[in-house]
C-alpha cells in the first residue's frame, strides 16, 4: 500500500505542474511601436501601463505580463509624464505646447483639456493626490493644480508661482521635471534636472526648500517616483536610476553608491508594478543625428 501511494504521489506531481513553473516570466524588454519617442510612463489597473508619444503617435497601452499592446489614443501629442487616477483617468503633461490633458483610461475619450501656458513653457510631469493633480513646468517657476472634488469632479486649473531661488531657477534653462507627493499629497517633491537637486513644495503656499543630498548630485534628474521613504530618480543622460534614502522629515537623503542599471538607452521615467520598476527609453539624440527607430520599456527588480 505504502508503495502504491508513492506512486501516486509521483504521478499527480508529474501531471499538475507547480505556479512557478506554468506561469510565463514577466519580459525584461517590452517592445514599442516604431519611432514611437515616448517619455512618460503610467501604471493603470490589473498590469496595464501607458506610455506617450513625444512626437504624434498617440498614447500606448501595454501589458507588463504579456508585452502586448495597442493605441489607447491614436494619433496626437507630444504626451510627456503621466499618471493614472483612482476614478481610472489618465493624467498627461503636454509639454510645449503649455498643455494637460485627462483621458479615460479604458476608453481613450478625451475627458479634460488644459491650457497652462503659453512659450516659453514645457509642461513636463504630472502626480495626482486625493484632492489634486500637479503639473510641473520647466521652464518658469510654477506649478499648475488641477482640484479634484468629491466623486472626481475636476475644478479649474490655478498656477501656483514659486519662487526662483527657492528651486535653483535657471532661466533658458530645462528646470523643474519629476514630480511626486507623499501619501495624502501634504507635501510635493520636485527634481531640478539644472540644479541637479531635490526639492520639497507645500502644495497651498508654494513654499519650497532644498533637500540636503550631502554635496551629492542628481543632474540629468527626470522621472522621480517615491517608495516608502526611498525616492527613485531616473538620470536621462546618465542611463541609470539613483537611490535616494529620505530622513523621515524629508528635509535630508543620501544617495546609494550603487545606482539601478539595466537596458537603458536615455531613460526618462519610470512606474512601479509589484517589485519592479520599468523604465521607458527616450533614446535622445544630437540635433542632426539619424533618428532611432525602436524604442523599449525596460524592466529591473528592486
Amino acid at each position: 500500500m505504502r508503495r502504491l501511494l508513492l506512486l501516486l504521489a509521483l504521478l499527480l506531481g508529474l501531471a499538475l505542474p507547480s505556479a512557478t513553473t506554468a506561469a510565463a516570466p514577466f519580459p525584461d524588454r517590452i517592445e514599442l511601436p516604431d519611432n514611437f519617442r515616448p517619455e512618460g510612463i503610467a501604471t493603470g489597473r490589473g498590469h496595464t501601463f501607458y506610455t506617450g508619444s513625444l512626437g504624434d503617435q498617440g498614447i500606448w497601452r501595454g501589458d507588463y505580463r504579456t508585452g502586448e499592446g495597442d493605441f489607447l489614443v491614436e494619433e496626437g501629442g507630444p504626451f510627456v509624464g503621466m499618471k493614472v487616477d483612482s476614478f481610472d483617468r489618465l493624467w498627461v503633461a503636454g509639454g510645449p505646447a503649455g498643455t494637460g490633458f485627462v483621458f479615460d483610461a479604458d476608453s481613450g475619450e478625451a475627458i479634460e483639456t488644459f491650457a497652462f501656458a503659453t512659450a516659453p513653457t514645457f509642461v513636463n510631469d504630472v502626480v495626482v493626490t486625493t484632492d489634486a493633480a500637479y503639473f510641473t513646468d520647466s521652464m518658469r517657476p510654477a506649478i499648475y493644480r488641477v482640484p479634484i472634488g468629491p466623486g472626481g469632479t475636476i475644478g479649474d486649473a490655478v498656477t501656483l508661482p514659486l519662487d526662483p531661488a527657492e528651486i535653483g531657477f535657471v532661466a533658458g534653462a530645462f528646470n523643474l521635471n519629476g514630480i511626486d507627493a507623499i501619501p495624502g499629497g501634504a507635501t510635493l517633491i520636485v527634481v531640478n534636472s539644472a540644479a541637479g537637486a531635490l526639492y520639497t513644495v507645500d502644495p497651498d503656499s508654494g513654499d519650497a526648500a532644498r533637500i540636503d543630498l550631502g554635496g551629492a548630485s542628481v543632474g540629468f534628474g527626470d522621472g522621480i517616483l517615491l517608495h516608502g521613504r526611498t525616492l527613485y530618480v531616473v538620470r536621462n543622460q546618465l542611463n541609470l536610476i539613483a537611490v535616494v534614502r529620505l530622513a523621515p522629515d524629508l528635509a535630508s537623503g543620501i544617495v546609494d553608491d550603487e545606482p539601478i542599471t539595466g537596458d537603458f538607452d536615455v531613460p526618462t521615467t519610470i512606474a512601479r508594478f509589484g517589485s519592479s520598476l520599468y523604465a521607458v527609453n527616450a533614446r535622445f539624440r544630437p540635433p542632426g543625428t539619424p533618428p532611432p527607430v525602436e524604442f523599449w520599456v525596460a524592466r529591473v527588480d528592486r
